[in-house]
């Protein structure tokens, strides 16, 4: 390296350091004597900053949970942290955030603002989570926290919010399910179709479309020739959603299955013998007459 390009290069350092020694120094705070005595002195000076400076906030903050751990305004000054970076929004902010209400619940576990900090934990998921058809992993952990809220601070109003976020969670989750077993039955992968179908069944009863999987649950196995576990989905279809646009779909699938059946019933009787055959004949007129 030549003298020339040395000399540049400590010139560009100095002024590096420089500038890094000014930034540092903006960061810091000056406190009075007064000031710093007082909790709630401080606590009121870092409320003053929230909104025109939140990193300077934080500070005076700090200064208050560092001074006064068991300070009623310690309490409010760790809550005001995380908020402050719920408030930001973006996803580096919101991975502090809830790691900052985490922090507050395990130092005031019984803090009356515990069942708000978990439900903001909730939050921070919740906000981010994606529509149905991408990535849910974010709705499964708001899904979670809420329940959480419910579990450890039932009688909360937090708790009574969480519940209306739960059944949002639920039917979004619902909706991927069932956006995939949809693409799986119209490529006429049925057994997928099935499986993902039955999921919704199991995890998600309250599902707001329902009819639309008990019609492709009983459509797939019909399709797939299983009409006995066709019918139960389709008759209930049909039961519990007459108004429905699949009800009338569902009737025309049943029909086919009763032909179906009656075809299959007259082949194994024409192999029959005669007396055999005479004897299935009555069997099934007393059953008529007994459901009569």
């Amino acid at each position: 390296m030549g003298k020339k390009s040395y000399f540049f290069l400590l010139i560009f350092m100095g002024v590096f350091l420089l500038l890094t020694t000014l930034s540092c120094q903006k960061k810091q705070v000056e406190i009075s004597p007064e000031v710093a005595s007082s909790d709630e002195s401080l606590y009121k000076l870092g409320a003053q900053y929230l909104d025109k400076d939140p990193e300077k906030a934080r500070l005076y903050f700090r200064q208050v949970i560092d001074s006064f751990p068991k300070s009623f305004y310690a309490q409010r000054a760790k809550l005001a942290i995380a908020d402050s970076y719920f408030k930001q929004g973006d996803e580096g902010s919101m991975i502090i955030a809830a790691s900052e209400y985490r922090e507050f619940i395990s130092l005031y576990p019984y803090s009356p603002s515990a069942a708000y900090a978990q439900y903001q934990i909730a939050m921070t998921y919740y906000k981010k989570a994606l529509k149905p058809g991408r990535d849910q992993t974010k709705t499964r952990q708001a899904l979670e926290e809420f329940k959480k809220v419910i579990t450890n601070y039932p009688n909360s109003e937090e708790a009574k919010m969480a519940q209306e976020n739960i059944k949002d969670c639920e039917e979004r989750l619902a909706k991927h399910v069932l956006s995939i077993g949809e693409l799986y039955y119209k490529m006429g992968s049925h057994k997928a179709a099935v499986s993902r179908l039955l999921d919704i069944v199991t995890a998600y009863p309250n599902f707001s479309e329902m009819d639309k999987v008990y019609f492709y649950l009983g459509d797939a196995y019909f399709k797939s020739r299983r009409y006995e576990q066709a019918i139960p989905y389709l008759t209930k279809l049909i039961t519990d959603y007459p108004k429905s646009k699949f009800a009338k779909k569902a009737q025309e699938r049943i029909k086919q299955i009763e032909k179906v059946k009656k075809k299959e019933d007259a082949t194994i009787a024409s192999f029959l013998p005669k007396r055999d055959r005479y004897s299935l004949q009555l069997g099934e007129s007393r059953a008529k007459i007994k459901a009569t």
